[in-house]
């Protein structure tokens, strides 16, 4: 009888030593394990598991710490776009892409920062405002659209008349234009478009910042009336080399040489207006439209104040980032 005990002792041990780490197991999954090892009777032990391992695993910053670096960014941001159109002289718009696909930008330990949108602020950006020549951007859209749906042919006169209403920014091109299509009908597009301008005959069209930004959103992800990849590319080179660079294509190279910029300008009696796609050396990118008036400002005056802003913008957002 003895033996027999002893055995049945024995098993039952051996068994206990198989199930007590399941039992452990099961024990701390329901509850969770909470700070310093003790219990805690919610969901959110779990949780916390889950973040810890992620933590540990994951190359990039964990995602408190990408929120908590995006907050600093955008609260630091609205601080001072508040500071700078505190007078309502000033609009601007800023919207963070999404840094180019391979670029170390985008392989940066910190790249959910960035993410598209993910740090977007305005200030009095939906005020409305004289466009200036930011309103040929409506313009290019119109008129790729009109190819796509086959009501639009590129001749040599238009493309050449293209090419110098925003390389130049001349405005005959973009008069004809709106004659010949209507103001109506081009205002109508662009409300379709989700987007804002009002063309009025014998008074300056009028837009806002934030709807600039939406046209720069679509032109660079090859959306809406800018599918057309050849109409896209050759938008956004003539806008790489306009002539009029003293806005933020001179504050973002300020703020780290070899930024690119591909812009648009607007200029017309103390407005002057800037809204571009910035790149950065690393690869990331953001979009940026600055719109000004007052202050005495005539011709081109007004874009040092854009460059000093832009230059401030960027680097709140990105800091001295090659």
């Amino acid at each position: 009888m003895n033996r027999r005990w002893k055995r049945r002792i024995l098993l039952a041990k051996r068994w206990l030593i198989l199930i007590l780490p399941f039992v452990i197991i099961g024990v701390w999954i329901s509850y969770g394990l909470g700070v310093g090892g003790l219990p805690e009777k919610t969901g959110a032990g779990i949780a916390k598991v889950k973040q810890v391992i992620s933590t540990k695993t994951n190359h990039g910053w964990s995602h408190k710490r990408v929120q908590t670096k995006q907050q600093q960014i955008k609260t630091e941001l609205k601080t001072y776009l508040k500071t700078v159109t505190a007078d309502g002289t000033v609009a601007v718009s800023f919207y963070n892409l999404t840094p180019r696909s391979g670029s170390s930008a985008a392989q940066a330990k910190n790249a959910a920062v960035y993410q598209a949108g993910d740090l977007a602020v305005d200030q009095s950006g939906d005020k409305k405002w004289v466009a200036a020549s930011t309103f040929k951007l409506y313009i290019a859209a119109y008129l790729f659209q009109q190819q796509k749906q086959g009501h639009y042919q590129w001749t040599t006169n238009r493309s050449d008349g293209f090419k110098r209403m925003i390389v130049n920014s001349e405005n005959d091109f973009a008069d004809r234009t709106l004659t010949s299509a209507g103001l109506d009908k081009v205002n109508n597009f662009v409300s379709r478009q989700g987007w804002y301008v009002n063309f009025t005959k014998g008074q300056a069209a009028i837009t806002t910042s934030n709807s600039l930004v939406k046209v720069l959103q679509a032109l660079d992800a090859g959306s809406g009336p800018f599918t057309n990849n050849a109409n896209q590319k050759l938008l956004l080179g003539y806008m790489g080399k306009q002539i009029y660079r003293t806005g933020i294509p001179t504050g973002a190279a300020k703020a780290l040489p070899k930024t690119t910029v591909t812009d648009k300008v607007g200029f017309l009696d103390d407005t002057n207006n800037d809204a571009g796609i910035v790149t950065l050396p690393s690869g990331q990118r953001y979009i940026l439209v600055i719109m000004t008036n007052g202050h005495d400002q005539s011709s081109l005056s007004g874009f040092p104040r854009i460059a000093k802003i832009t230059k401030r913008v960027q680097k709140i957002v990105y800091g001295h980032a090659s």
